[in-house]
Parts: C-alpha cells; sequence; structure tokens
C-alpha cells in the first residue's frame, strides 16, 4: 500500500489543549497513523510525525493546518525557534510505493488547499519549490514572521505559491514541500556560550564549507548552547559524524558536546551506523539485532494486513479474510474453552472442554494457513493465464489445474469454518455462561467464514475450461454451508434464551 510520511511542525510547544487539538485534527482522518509527537516549551514549538496513504495524508495535514490557524496567534508567540506560521512547515517524504514525485504532486494539492481555503500565503520549498531561491528553508523563511507581514505582497521575490499576497493576521505563512528523510539532530554544549554555539554551526554547516547536506544554527535553550541542525541526508552526513564534528569543533574552544537530541523519528539505519562505526565493527550491526529477527519472523501486524486487504492488489482477497474470519471464531472458541476450564460450576465438562480447547487451536492455525494458500493459490492462477494464447492446450491445462488448486483451498477452509461452528454450537451450550456472547459472535464468524469461502469455491469454478470437474467440489461446499449455517443458528437461540432481553 503506498504510505507517505509528512511532518508538520506548528509553532507551539507549550499549551497541552492545541498539542490535543492538532492531535486529534490528524488522527480523524482514517488511515493516518501517528508515530511521534516532539513537543519543545523553549522552542514553543512540536514536530508530529505521521504516516498515511497518500489522499489521507493531505487530508490530515490540512485539517491540522486549519487547526492550527485558528488556535495559534503568532502575534503573541516567543520561542527561540525562527518562526513564520503558526503551522511553519509541511514536508512530504516518500516512503512505501511513492516517489519524489508523488510527494511534489502532494505538496501542491495542499499548497493549494490552504492558500485557496484557508487564506494563508504558502511557498513550496525543497524539492517541491518552483524557484532556486526557495530550496532551503531558512531562505524561505527568512525574515520570519514580523519580516515577512512587511514583505509580502510588497516584494515581488516573496509572493507565494498559493494563496493571498499579504501574510496571515495570525496564522502567518506556511511552507510545504517535499523532501528525503530529514533528521532534526541537537547537540549541547558545555563551557561554551551561544556565541561559540553560532561559530561551530556556521563551521559545521554546509553553506559554511563544512558537512555536506547540514544546516545548522546556534542558539540557546533552557540556559544551555546548542546547535541545532537539519541533517538533510543522511548518506552524506551520517548522525555520528555530526556529533563528532560539533565535539570536534567545541574541544579546540576548550568546551564540549555535553549531550545530545533526536527531534522526532530517525532512521534504524542511522543507529546502526553510528553502532558499527563507533564499535568498529567488519559487518553491519543489523544482523546481530535480536529484535530485527523477531520482526523478520513475525510477520506483518494486523494494521499492515488490513492496509494489504484494503490495496488495488487482489492479493490478499475474498478467500484470506475468508479464512481469517474462521481463524478469528475459532480463537474465540478457545476463549470461551479457558473461561469454562478449571471452574467448579462447569467441572463436569472439565475433560470435554480440554479436547474442544486443542481443538479449537488446532483449526485456528489450520485456518491461519489456509489464509496464506489461499493467496498463494491466487499467484498461480495469474501465472497460468499469463501463458501466451497460442500455446492454447498448455495455457487451458495450466488454467485448469490452477484453478482446480485456488478451489480446493477455500474448500478446506469452509471444511475447518464448519467445524468450528460445531464447537461454538456446543460452547454456547455448556460452557461459561458469562462468555456466551462471545459464543455468540463465534458462531457469526464461523457462518461468515463458511458462506465467504463457498463464494470462493463457486467462483473460481466459472472460469474453468472443464467446469463439471469441479462439480463434486462445489456439491460438497453447498452441503458445508448449510450445516454451519445449522450450527450457527442453533448458537444463535442459546445466546439469546441465555442473555433473555
Amino acid at each position: 500500500m503506498p504510505l507517505v510520511e509528512c511532518v508538520p511542525n506548528f509553532s507551539e510547544g507549550r499549551d497541552l489543549a492545541t498539542l490535543d487539538a492538532l492531535r486529534a485534527a490528524l488522527t480523524s482522518v482514517p488511515g493516518v497513523r501517528l508515530l511521534d509527537v516532539q513537543a519543545d516549551a523553549d522552542h514553543n514549538r512540536s514536530v508530529f510525525t505521521f504516516v498515511a496513504p497518500p489522499d489521507a495524508a493531505v487530508e490530515a495535514a490540512f485539517r491540522a493546518v486549519k487547526t492550527a490557524s485558528e488556535r495559534i496567534d503568532l502575534t503573541a508567540h516567543r520561542g527561540e525557534h525562527p518562526r513564520m506560521g503558526a503551522t511553519d512547515v509541511v514536508p512530504f517524504v516518500p516512503l512505501e510505493s511513492l516517489t519524489m514525485d508523488d510527494c511534489i504532486g502532494l505538496a501542491k494539492r495542499l499548497g493549494e488547499r490552504i492558500g485557496g481555503e484557508l487564506r494563508i500565503p504558502v511557498f513550496l520549498y525543497a524539492r517541491a519549490a518552483t524557484r532556486p531561491s526557495r530550496m532551503r528553508l531558512p531562505d524561505v523563511r527568512k525574515g520570519e514572521f514580523e519580516g515577512l507581514r512587511e514583505e509580502i505582497g510588497v516584494n515581488p521575490e516573496k509572493d507565494p505559491d498559493f494563496g493571498p499576497k499579504r501574510i496571515h493576521p495570525t496564522a502567518g505563512a506556511t511552507a510545504v514541500g517535499a523532501r528525503p528523510f530529514l533528521v532534526a539532530y541537537n547537540v549541547y554544549l558545555k563551557g561554551g556560550d551561544e556565541a561559540l554555539a553560532k561559530a561551530i554551526a556556521k563551521k559545521v554547516r554546509a553553506s559554511g564549507g563544512g558537512l555536506p547536506a547540514v544546516q545548522a544554527m546556534g542558539i540557546t535553550v533552557g540556559g544551555e548552547p546548542q546547535v541545532s541542525m537539519n541533517l538533510l541526508d543522511l548518506d552524506a552526513t551520517p548522525v555520528h559524524v555530526a556529533f563528532d564534528a560539533v565535539a570536534a569543533a567545541a574541544r579546540e574552544a576548550g568546551a564540549d558536546a555535553a549531550w545530545s537530541e533526536i527531534v522526532g523519528l530517525v532512521p534504524e539505519s542511522a543507529v546502526h551506523g553510528a553502532a558499527t562505526a563507533h564499535l568498529r565493527l567488519r559487518e553491519p550491526v543489523a544482523g546481530h539485532l535480536l529484535e530485527e529477527m523477531v520482526r523478520r519472523t513475525a510477520g506483518p501486524s494486523l494494521d499492515e494486513w488490513m492496509g494489504a486487504v484494503a490495496s488495488e492488489s487482489p492479493a490478499p482477497g475474498g478467500g484470506t479474510v475468508s479464512a481469517v474470519t474462521g481463524a478469528m471464531a475459532a480463537a474465540l472458541a478457545a476463549m470461551v474453552a479457558r473461561l469454562t476450564l478449571g471452574r467448579k460450576k462447569y467441572a463436569a465438562v472439565d475433560a470435554e472442554f480440554h479436547g474442544l480447547l486443542d481443538r479449537a487451536e488446532a483449526l485456528r492455525l489450520t485456518l491461519l494457513r489456509l489464509g496464506d494458500e489461499d493467496a498463494n493459490a491466487y499467484a498461480a492462477v495469474s501465472a497460468a493465464y499469463a501463458i501466451p494464447k497460442e500455446r492454447e492446450a498448455e495455457r487451458k491445462a495450466a488454467i485448469q489445474s490452477a484453478l482446480m488448486g485456488a478451489t480446493r483451498v477455500p474448500l478446506e477452509t469452509l471444511r475447518a469454518a464448519r467445524d468450528v461452528a460445531s464447537l461454538v454450537a456446543r460452547a454456547a451450550e455448556a460452557g461459561n455462561r458469562n462468555a456466551v456472547s462471545d459464543a455468540g459472535v463465534a458462531a457469526l464468524l464461523a457462518q461468515a467464514a463458511a458462506r465467504g469461502a463457498a463464494y470462493n469455491v463457486r467462483v473460481n469454478t466459472v472460469g474453468m475450461p472443464l467446469p463439471d470437474e469441479a462439480a463434486p467440489l462445489v456439491d460438497e461446499a453447498r452441503r458445508l454451508v448449510g450445516e454451519a449455517t445449522e450450527d450457527a443458528e442453533r448458537t444463535a437461540a442459546l445466546v439469546d434464551a441465555a442473555i433473555g432481553r
């Protein structure tokens, strides 16, 4: 599923109600995953990081910009960080299945909406910039809110890309852009002052002949001098290289790099690179990380799997979803069994429910396996249809074989779902009364899994060159659906009787 990262920066780092409102605005859009929020009272600035499908990202960013324009007044704003807008900057970063050009398109869409609907002037920057002078954010933001208030509408160089040629009286102006992954990284000095921080920043930033793809400035935060950096390209200048450069410059001046902080999120590769460099490893550290191996073997998260189902890819599709639905029904059956075992009131069925539990767990694992097999079966069908039509006999035989295989998988799913429905009926009849509604939900899921699997059995026979070969499978599917439905209806009656209202 295509995903984009968006990292809006807001000129508010103190008022919790406003931060909560911004969070709510972003997460009100389905598909948005808010990964991180960094709020700094001294900077009076917050950085939100979220990922979402492209359309959802634009909508979420717009809602947050609108919220910021309603709640943040730059005429009353004070903080250490330069700013020109209530929403200061909104960058889009390409992630899964997206290009930089795609992100440039998103930036233009968002900029046009902000300018047109909110009447806030918008400057496109970084890869989305419409002129060279707007590639760098510091150049766009030069003069900040107060300076731009005087220049927009007077100096043609300050004409916005979208919106009115006058600054918004309280929300200022906003930069919207597209860029590669950026790391905001700060190093605090010990034994120096702000003048030293400014001198070191000038030395290490790219524009001063220092580190490539590094922007830097020296400020004081919380009484400590800070070299504040944006690392624009981690391949050109990794995080640990930036720290070492600041530390070396500080030592030359008789000071020290006391500590550092990452603002927002950083790719794992940056941490791996620092470990590899400073430990002088001959091979990458990633292959030795326990957590990394756990992630690799864990499979996709539920959210990731749902995203794959919702994507334009036909697999995973209805067959896989039917199998997973059956697995969920089996899991609920197992839960009811566990809530029944070991309780005096249900001692008479203890031995039976041990067996029911074992059967439910086995069916759950079987149905999850069938979900994977269904997606693989679709791939075989696609490969068969890809055989050139000139090879008619070979193609026909391959299609028939692949469709028969694709039919057997949902039929096996249907058999398992029917068995789950039978277990659930018994669980509702003799299991823990406090979990009877859970048994009812399991019955509904088992019936849905059975019907869904039957649909897939039938639809796969439609395209067969020799459909009669699958006739016995279709007959069995109809019988199994009937049996699952009988058990589900019996469970529903038991649940209604137990609930009594």
